[in-house]
C-alpha cells in the first residue's frame, strides 16, 4: 500500500492532498474544527516532545521527513508540515479491507503486516498484467487507495520491483530483465541488507546490485561469513526460492508504550500503574481476538539512559486473562530494581497456543491487583538483564 497511514488520512482530510503531511506523536494534534466548517491542523513547528514519525506523506518525503525520525528533528526539516495523530483502528480496518479485496481475486496471499502482502499468483489462469490491474482495481474499490504492485518469478525481485514506480506502481519483471533493472539498483534495495552492511560493502568498493553479482565469493565470505555470503550472491542474481507461506504462527504478541516524558517510579505512580494495566488489558484483548493464550508473559522496560531490561515469567497454563496476565507482569516486575525514570513499558505473551474459547476482557480491579509494583523498588531482587 503507498504510504498507508498518511493515504488513510487523506481520504479523511482531502483538503491536505498535496501538501507535506506527517503522522506521529501524541494524540492531543486532533485537527480543530473552526465555526465555518473548515478545519485547522496542528503543524510541526508546535510540536514539543519527543515523539517519532510514523509515516509521511511523499511530499513530506521530498522534504527529507521519513518514518523513524524524531518528530522534533522533523519540525527543523519542514515546521509548515501537517501533524496528524496515529490512528491505528483506522488503519487496522482499512489493512482488513484491502487484503479482503485481493482474497477475492487471488486467494494465495502472504500476510507481511498492516500494508504488505506477497501474492502466489502460479496457478491463476489469467494473463499476469490483467490479473495486477485487476488487483489494483479491486483494491482501489475496496478502500479508495492505491497500492504499488511488482510482479516477478520470486518473492525478493517482488519486493524491490513495488518500490520501483510508487505510487500507484506496477512493475513486471522476468529473470533476464535483472541485469538491466536490477543491477543499477543500491544494494539497499535488497530486503536483507541493512545499513552496517550497507556501510561494509561501500567499503569494499560494491555500491550497487550489479557490483554485488560481480564480487569475488572469496571476498565476500571474507567480511560476511559463508552463510550471509552465500546469500548476498543469491540475491543479487535474483535468486530467492522461498514460497509463499500462507499461515504461519505468531511467536509472540506484545504491546508497548514510550513516554512523552521520561517517568519517576515513584512520583509517576498512578500514572504507570494506570498505563501498565492498560496494556495488559489490550494485550489480553489481542490474545483473544486472534484466537491464542500465552504461557510466558514477560515485560520491557528501558530507562532512561537507553538501558532495556526484560523479564520473563512461565506460567503453569497459558491465558488470556487480563488478570492473569497483569498479575504475572506484576511479578516480572518486583524482579527489576526500579531506581531511574522510565521512558518505555512494554508487556508480551509468548509460547503461544490455539485458545478453544474465548475470555470475556476486563479491566483488572484495583482490589485484585494491587497497583504499587511500578513504584515498590525496594521489593525488588536483582537478575539478569534481557
Amino acid at each position: 500500500m503507498d504510504a498507508f497511514y498518511a493515504s488513510v488520512e487523506l481520504l479523511r482530510y482531502p483538503e491536505l492532498r498535496g501538501l507535506p503531511v506527517v503522522i506521529g506523536g501524541r494524540s492531543i494534534h486532533q485537527p480543530e474544527t473552526m465555526d465555518d466548517g473548515s478545519r485547522r491542523f496542528a503543524r510541526l513547528r508546535d510540536y514539543v516532545g519527543r515523539g517519532v514519525i510514523t509515516t509521511s506523506t511523499y511530499e513530506a518525503r521530498a522534504l527529507g521527513v521519513f518514518s523513524g525520525m524524531g518528530v522534533m528533528k522533523a519540525a527543523k526539516l519542514a515546521p509548515d508540515a501537517i501533524l496528524l495523530p496515529v490512528d491505528f483502528d483506522a488503519y487496522r480496518r482499512y489493512s482488513r479491507l484491502f487484503k479482503a479485496a485481493v482474497a477475492a481475486v487471488a486467494p494465495q496471499i502472504e500476510d507481511r503486516g498492516i500494508d504488505e502482502i506477497y501474492i502466489d499468483l502460479s496457478d491463476m489462469p489469467d494473463e499476469t498484467l490483467a490479473l495486477a490491474q485487476n488487483i489494483k482495481q479491486a483494491v482501489k474499490h475496496a478502500t479508495g487507495l492505491s497500492c504499488s504492485i511488482g510482479v516477478s518469478p520470486n518473492k525478493l525481485l517482488s519486493k524491490i520491483c513495488s518500490d520501483l514506480e510508487k505510487p500507484d506502481g506496477l512493475t513486471l519483471l522476468e529473470h533476464d530483465d535483472i541485469p538491466l533493472r536490477i543491477w543499477p539498483l543500491s544494494v539497499r534495495k535488497i530486503n536483507g541488507i541493512g545499513p552496517r552492511a550497507g556501510e561494509k560493502l561501500a567499503a569494499l568498493g560494491i555500491a550497487t546490485i550489479g557490483d554485488l553479482a560481480r564480487a569475488e565469493p572469496e571476498l565476500l565470505q571474507a567480511h560476511f561469513g559463508r552463510s550471509y555470503a552465500e546469500w548476498l550472491g543469491q540475491a543479487a542474481r535474483g535468486i530467492d526460492e522461498r514460497p509463499v507461506v500462507t499461515y504461519s504462527e505468531p511467536k509472540s504478541i506484545s504491546r508497548e508504550t514510550t513516554f512523552e516524558r521520561d517517568l519517576h517510579p515513584q512520583r509517576d505512580r498512578a500514572t504507570l500503574s494506570e498505563v501498565f494495566t492498560g496494556l495488559c488489558t489490550r494485550l489480553a484483548g489481542d490474545l483473544q481476538r486472534k484466537g491464542y493464550r500465552g504461557r510466558t508473559i514477560g515485560i520491557k522496560l528501558r530507562f532512561e539512559d537507553f538501558h532495556t531490561v526484560t523479564r520473563d515469567l512461565t506460567l503453569p497454563d497459558p491465558t488470556a486473562d487480563p488478570v492473569v496476565i497483569r498479575r504475572a507482569a506484576g511479578e516480572c516486575l518486583r524482579r527489576i530494581p526500579l531506581e531511574q525514570k522510565l521512558r518505555l513499558l512494554g508487556v508480551r505473551a509468548s509460547a503461544l497456543s490455539s485458545s478453544g474459547s474465548s475470555l470475556a476482557a476486563r479491566e483488572p480491579s484495583q482490589a485484585e491487583l494491587p497497583l504499587t509494583n511500578c513504584a515498590n523498588e525496594h521489593d525488588a531482587a536483582s537478575g539478569s538483564t534481557g
